[in-house]
């Protein structure tokens, strides 16, 4: 099969020929027809996770996938061959991921895909969904109450965006330009171009008073505490980055986590659900074959992506 790989730290992502794996107790073999693409699949690369996990090189890169079971492990009930299924297939320990034409994952960190839904959209959304899902929540905001989503023109912003407006949240979105209008229709209530000043500095001046609640999906830990000072006491930010402590923040009355996205079943589903009745919406701006999976990843890693970057695999 083709897969594109990792042959060490560092290293520029490969097409190369592998064998098919096999599914092992709990796992499930996909035919994979289309890989989302995602920043921390470049990050992974550049040893985001080295010294806490092994990696096996050569590793195969990517986290979400879309396509049909061709076969299960054994002790897998949920699914069985020619279901069309979604979800993440990251691996690193084993040097699995999704960018390939089969991919093993576990059978828990998968979902039915509807019929309605094309494979280009549902692999746009196990980790960028997820996380938006985990992070607008994790924030318990609620109506009526102003949130921050700093950094909503790519995928998890976007669908934070929407997520949270569902909800009857008040929505700040950062943004260039370009994106301002599309955010509005997704439900933002605002729109504040980091192109024209510092973002805190705006914010403050629409909201002398303070906001309730921020996610955070860009700030390193040398900005994020500039950030969180926009919050009211006892007001409350996520970090995607790892960039909140949340020590210093409670000090001055603040609180703070960093939070992942946890693709399980049930989550999968909603996201699912969600995108079949219309309330979310997934944006997909840049597609490519999987032998293009180093210029897509490129891409991202230059902050080109206005939503969801995608790898055609099979038909």
């Amino acid at each position: 099969m083709r897969a594109v790989v990792a042959t060490a730290f560092d290293t520029e992502p490969e097409l190369v020929e592998l064998d098919v794996p096999e599914p092992g107790p709990g796992e499930v073999l996909v035919r994979v027809a289309a890989a989302g693409v995602n920043p921390f699949d470049w990050k992974v690369v550049e040893g985001a996770m080295r010294g806490s996990v092994g990696h096996a090189f050569p590793l195969i890169l990517g986290s979400d996938a879309a396509g049909t079971v061709e076969l299960v492990g054994d002790g897998v009930e949920r699914f069985e061959p020619g279901d069309r299924v979604f979800g993440q297939f990251m691996d690193v320990q084993h040097g699995r991921g999704s960018y390939a034409e089969f991919a093993v994952t576990k059978a828990a960190k998968l979902a039915r895909l509807p019929d309605a839904i094309p494979f280009d959209l549902a692999a746009a959304l196990p980790t960028a969904g997820s996380a938006a899902h985990d992070f607008v929540e994790g924030t318990g905001t609620g109506p009526g109450q102003t949130l921050l989503v700093n950094g909503a023109s790519g995928g998890v912003g976007q669908a934070a965006v929407q997520i949270a407006a569902a909800q009857g949240v008040r929505v700040i979105a950062t943004t260039d330009p370009g994106t301002a209008a599309y955010l509005r229709e997704l439900g933002a209530a605002e729109t504040v171009d980091f192109t024209e000043g510092d973002t805190a500095d705006q914010v403050r001046v629409a909201h002398p008073g303070g906001i309730d609640a921020i996610v955070d999906l860009i700030s390193g830990p040398e900005r994020i505490e500039a950030i969180a000072s926009l919050l009211r006491p006892n007001g409350v930010i996520v970090s995607s980055n790892g960039a909140v402590d949340a020590e210093l923040l409670a000090v001055h009355g603040l609180r703070g986590a960093n939070l992942y996205a946890n693709a399980n079943p049930a989550t999968l589903a909603s996201l699912a659900e969600s995108v079949e009745r219309g309330s979310l919406r997934v944006r997909i701006d840049y597609k490519v074959p999987l032998e293009d999976a180093a210029l897509a990843l490129g891409r991202l890693k230059e902050g080109k992506a206005r939503g969801k970057t995608v790898l055609t695999v099979a038909p």
